[in-house]
């Protein structure tokens, strides 16, 4: 189940942000963005659902609307639950939430050192639009055409 997260899902979805991305610390040098994120500002602003497995939340994604496109932000997954279909799953519910909200286009970002995403974003139809170093993090620009 998807559902818009509440304040009380803080402080899961923020551990939940540091086991996925832990793996990514030695390759990028130091904690990756999604880490050491706001979670409590994105969540009290409404940009953040969780997928919960038997009432545990398992995994995240932050998704809103910028510059008339909608940003996937953010997406994880526990490691214990990783390799089941939540990462695509939220994935699909941010793209489905950008139809919903009038936008055309998902746009995101991922590090350079994450090679999988590399594969990943454009199997699911993301197009690579670019590189950049932003906040000391070297990254790969995704977007996806909705229509």
């Amino acid at each position: 189940m998807i559902r818009l997260a509440q304040p009380p899902d803080t402080a899961r979805v923020q551990a939940i942000a540091v086991e996925a991305y832990a793996p990514y610390t030695p390759l990028i040098g130091r904690p990756a963005a999604p880490a050491v994120a706001d979670y409590g500002a994105r969540i009290a602003a409404g940009q953040t659902y969780v997928y919960e497995v038997d009432g545990l939340i398992a995994g995240y994604v932050v998704t809103f609307a910028l510059d008339g496109e909608w940003e996937l932000d953010a997406v994880g997954v526990d490691p214990a639950y990783q390799g089941h279909g939540i990462g695509r799953a939220l994935i699909e519910h941010c793209e489905a939430d950008a139809q919903t909200n009038g936008c055309s286009a998902v746009t995101l970002y991922t590090n350079v050192m994450m090679t999988a995403n590399l594969t990943l974003y454009p199997s699911l139809g993301y197009v690579s639009t670019g590189r950049r170093r932003v906040d000391g993090y070297d990254r790969v620009y995704f977007r996806k055409d909705l229509l």
